[in-house]
């Protein structure tokens, strides 16, 4: 049994405090911004590159915070990218799913949620011009986005806030090592204990073969 006084814990409670009462607000809306529906309800998703979904969530430090985007697919869970920042514009974002575009292709829809970010004119653009249609999760439905959603809680309890990072790079590294874990080491009972880098790879395979 762990000790209720370890100093990790101790951690975590501070981080968890932090979250109650400091919280940056990650999912505003910009007012001038256009919203799109939400398709994925009631859709079958069965293969990879069919649906991408992103996310910003904050990242507490010692002192402030950063802010981290991940963009997964929803099939295998795989994340394609992420981008840490220690600002919420959408150039980040940006940058992130530009350079997924050039390195997986393109999905056929994009979920996110409402944040200015994903509704940027840069943002929406970048989908537009890559012919990918664009979802959005309803105000205040964070189910719409569960998968990521469910990464940012392990990725905290079981990275974050045990690190107790101090700086940026600190973070990038720590991050990028559990992120690493987490596709190709960490199995999903949901695909029979095969990781996410399996499942995206075995289904994109066979989809090439087939092709």
């Amino acid at each position: 049994m762990i000790d209720p006084d370890h100093p990790r814990l101790s951690i975590v409670r501070q981080c968890e405090l932090a979250s109650i009462y400091q919280r940056p607000k990650t999912s505003e809306p910009h007012p001038q911004h256009k919203t799109y529906p939400y398709l994925l309800r009631h859709l079958t998703i069965d293969r990879p590159n069919q649906v991408w979904c992103a996310d910003v969530t904050y990242i507490p430090m010692r002192r402030g915070f950063l802010y981290l985007v991940a963009i997964m697919d929803w099939f295998s869970r795989k994340v394609l990218a992420w981008r840490l920042s220690n600002t919420m514009d959408a150039d980040f974002c940006v940058t992130a799913l530009k350079g997924e575009i050039a390195r997986f292709g393109k999905p056929e829809i994009f979920n996110t949620d409402q944040g200015s970010q994903f509704t940027s004119f840069a943002f929406s653009n970048t989908l537009k011009d890559a012919d990918i249609r664009i979802s959005m999760d309803g105000r205040g439905r964070w189910m719409d986005n569960v998968f990521i959603e469910r990464l940012w809680r392990s990725l905290k309890y079981e990275c974050v806030y045990l690190s107790a990072f101090e700086t940026g790079s600190e973070a990038r590294t720590g991050i990028g090592s559990w992120i690493g874990y987490y596709n190709a080491d960490r199995p999903h009972s949901v695909f029979g204990g095969r990781t996410p880098d399996e499942v995206y790879a075995s289904q994109t395979n066979q989809e090439k073969l087939a092709a």
